[in-house]
């Protein structure tokens, strides 16, 4: 499912209690810009550590190198060596988090299509990304980092620790709108991606949003959070392969603030709505910090792996979330216009030729 504001949000008060909150401005655009999702984005590192995990593990490395995604690094045992140099350290004082000593990571390919179109840079099938989207957008003549520009972050952090992100994505755009006849841009954001975006926009004022900012297309958007969070907490998540052990992959996956905000939103779950079931308590989003502090070892569960109760959604979203920015519709004299596809998971939809059409369409008639 996807959502399409036209335009920049104005405000999400209280994070979904009404207002004014989408904009419309006229003007074709030409400047299309991608803000991928959790996960959605190359990270590279550079080594100079004291001590590794493993025999295996490099303690040094003379430059940068590619850290995600790298298929050579997720094979067993080697994986012990990726989980310790992507993991993050929380500082409890500052309440902020930190890459382990000894490693240094960097986001690459700011403004450029091609980290976004593959998060693999070897380019391998495992890694495509947006770039199909991409392809379709340069044969209806839109041009690679300048009328398509790629706006990835470091995904493992929450908006609180990527200040420094708002402020280039901000120069970005309005680069991309210099370099584009003064036309303002059309974001698209997968995931997690477009609640970097909302938050972004909630940063700026409303007459940069009017100059700026024509649309805002989310794929998938997580707008109430997800119940998966709370699964990856409990036990990890193995990408979608069957080589990885999610209780391996949990290691690295638990120390991301970004999980945490992607939790269930009391917004979209009743207070008495049962989440999570154990012999002893049930949790609810009330329940949050009781939950984290289980502890899961051998035996049946919250001792052991637990069982689960599917719902609608993409595989990834709980559809109440995918259908958030639903609740904007009549708050504003502006439309929301919104499409579902019923048979696509969460990465699906980005590949799709249905929805790859309807893009490139939507983006060709705002551009008329």
């Amino acid at each position: 499912m996807w959502c399409i504001p036209l335009t920049p949000p104005h405000s999400l008060k209280d994070e979904m209690n009404g207002g004014s909150v989408f904009e419309m401005r006229d003007g074709p655009p030409r400047g299309y810009l991608t803000v991928p999702g959790d996960g959605g984005s190359q990270v590279e590192a550079r080594l100079h550590k004291k001590q590794v995990v493993h025999y295996l593990c490099e303690k040094s490395t003379d430059g940068f190198f590619n850290i995600w995604l790298n298929l050579e690094l997720l094979v067993p045992l080697v994986i012990d060596c990726w989980i310790d140099n992507m993991k993050l350290i929380y500082n409890n004082k500052t309440r902020t988090t930190s890459n382990p000593e000894g490693v240094e990571t960097r986001i690459p390919g700011f403004g450029d299509t091609k980290s976004v179109e593959w998060l693999d840079p070897t380019q391998a099938s495992a890694g495509a990304y947006f770039k199909d989207i991409a392809a379709a957008l340069v044969n209806i003549g839109y041009e690679r980092n300048v009328s398509i520009r790629g706006a990835p972050y470091d995904f493992r952090k929450a908006p609180n620790e990527n200040g420094e992100y708002f402020i280039q994505l901000k120069v970005l755009i309005e680069e991309t709108y210099t370099s584009n006849n003064k036309q303002p841009v059309v974001l698209v954001a997968h995931s997690m991606g477009a609640l970097m975006s909302l938050h972004f926009l909630q940063l700026q004022s409303q007459r940069w949003k009017d100059q700026y900012v024509r649309a805002l297309v989310t794929l998938s958007g997580p707008w109430g959070g997800s119940v998966k969070s709370l699964k990856v907490f409990a036990v990890g998540d193995n990408l979608g392969t069957y080589v990885l052990r999610e209780s391996t992959l949990k290691d690295e996956q638990i120390t991301c603030p970004s999980l945490a905000w992607l939790m269930p939103s009391s917004l979209f779950w009743r207070p008495a709505e049962v989440l999570v079931q154990t012999d002893k308590k049930n949790y609810t989003v009330q329940d949050f910090q009781a939950y984290l502090k289980l502890t899961y070892a051998a035996g049946k569960f919250p001792d052991g792996y637990p069982g689960f109760i599917y719902g609608d959604g993409d595989g990834t979203v709980n559809k109440r979330s995918l259908e958030g920015c639903l609740l904007w519709q009549g708050q504003q004299r502006q439309k929301i216009y919104h499409q579902t596809y019923p048979t696509l998971d969460h990465m699906g939809i980005l590949r799709d030729d249905r929805v790859v059409a309807y893009i490139t369409r939507l983006v060709s008639k705002l551009s008329g």
